[in-house]
């Protein structure tokens, strides 16, 4: 985006333009916000969002991430009449394979949290649990957990269509020009200094995901936000693949896949990944990912692979996103570190950051998540560690 794109002034700046940041713009301009700039250093979406594997859902093991989930799900369930975009929505239901004890007791206490919320997830046994998804070898299983309603779609779709809507609300997006610092005199934001000039401004939403630890710190916020590389694969087709293949998790390993064109998309986290911004893809996983293979899946042992990419996970010490408005300096909002939830939660962010700008009660209660609670003086017992971090 050349200089001359670029306004001079804006009443609120976005940076980072992936769902996050894009949902955050769309509501805040539809509100009636006016001159709502967002700042994405490359093309929208080009960072975590594109390279989401694209689940959706609403199991989760803390009632504010339930919340964003449904609500976002909600989202995605409409987002064809909503916005005019196709995202390819399956509701395929996620499906959590489960071979431990605690495992199990655990997953029991968050379904019914969950069916307190109006999640219809459920406890299911190995029988059904792999009619749902008949690749799996069920050896070792104890039990699953599974809801209908969750499922994938295609997160660039997703991009297009708050883009588009973003823009038709009078957002201006401001692609290829990467936000460097925030500025700030006597403890108030007064612009973003971008690689094409300063836009002054009296606020700053912070949608930057695994970059967003420095931008906070140009303005004196902590924001314990580490990049950690995620790889994921997608299959050579399949034989028989059934396009209602759910989303398979198989928990203690987190390997997992969906359907995905004629094939299986699917990844594992890597034990040994270090953190820091690596994008190219590295083979060290592979070993491991092949033996939870063999074991789980045999029948894809053999299934040769068609291509593959890796993103970052914006990781924080409990796995929790992080929500709120910054108390050192006025005004600075953030919306980040949701360690690889930030995409299906995208939807409902937006209106929350919409909210917190406006000053109304946010439409779900996201103080639980402020970045306050990483802070000296806060209690650690009080954190609550996601535990679905798939």
């Amino acid at each position: 985006m050349p200089p001359a794109a670029l306004p001079s002034r804006a009443s609120v700046v976005v940076v980072g333009g992936g769902v996050v940041g894009l949902s955050t713009a769309y509501h805040l301009a539809r509100a009636g916000v006016r001159d709502v700039v967002l700042l994405e250093k490359d093309e929208l979406g080009c960072g975590s969002t594109c390279k989401a594997a694209g689940g959706v859902r609403a199991q989760f093991s803390d009632a504010v991430n339930v919340e964003l989930g449904a609500r976002s799900l909600r989202t995605f369930e409409t987002f064809a009449e909503t916005f005019g975009q196709d995202i390819d929505l399956h509701q395929v239901g996620y499906l959590f394979l489960l071979d431990d004890e605690e495992h199990v007791a655990a997953f029991e206490a968050n379904v019914a949290l969950q069916n307190d919320l109006g999640v219809p997830s459920r406890m299911i046994d190995v029988a059904e649990a792999r009619a749902l998804s008949p690749m799996i070898d069920p050896t070792g299983l104890l039990a699953a957990a599974w809801s209908p309603t969750d499922g994938h779609c295609t997160p660039e779709s997703v991009v297009a269509g708050y883009a588009r809507a973003a823009r038709a609300a009078g957002a201006c997006l401001v692609r290829r020009c990467a936000a460097l610092e925030v500025l700030s005199e006597g403890g108030v934001v007064t612009g973003v200094r971008t690689e094409h000039g300063v836009v002054a401004t009296d606020t700053v939403v912070c949608a930057a995901g695994a970059w967003s630890r420095d931008l906070a710190a140009s303005v004196g916020v902590d924001l314990p936000v580490t990049p950690l590389r995620r790889q994921i694969l997608v299959t050579e087709p399949v034989p028989g693949v059934d396009p209602r293949t759910p989303f398979t998790i198989d928990f203690a390993s987190s390997f997992y896949f969906h359907h995905e064109g004629q094939g299986l998309l699917l990844g594992m986290s890597d034990p040994d990944e270090t953190p820091g911004f690596k994008l190219g893809r590295g083979e060290e996983w592979l070993p491991g990912l092949a033996e939870v293979i063999e074991r789980r899946t045999p029948g894809l042992a053999d299934v040769g692979i068609a291509s593959g990419w890796a993103g970052l996970y914006e990781m924080t010490p409990d796995h929790n996103g992080l929500i709120g408005e910054a108390e050192g300096v006025s005004r600075f909002l953030y919306a980040t570190g949701f360690s690889g939830h930030g995409f299906l939660m995208g939807p409902a962010v937006g209106e929350v950051v919409r909210d917190l700008y406006l000053g109304r009660d946010p439409v779900v209660d996201v103080s639980a998540l402020s970045a306050t609670r990483f802070s000296a003086s806060a209690d650690p017992a009080a954190l609550r560690p996601e535990l679905n971090i798939v």
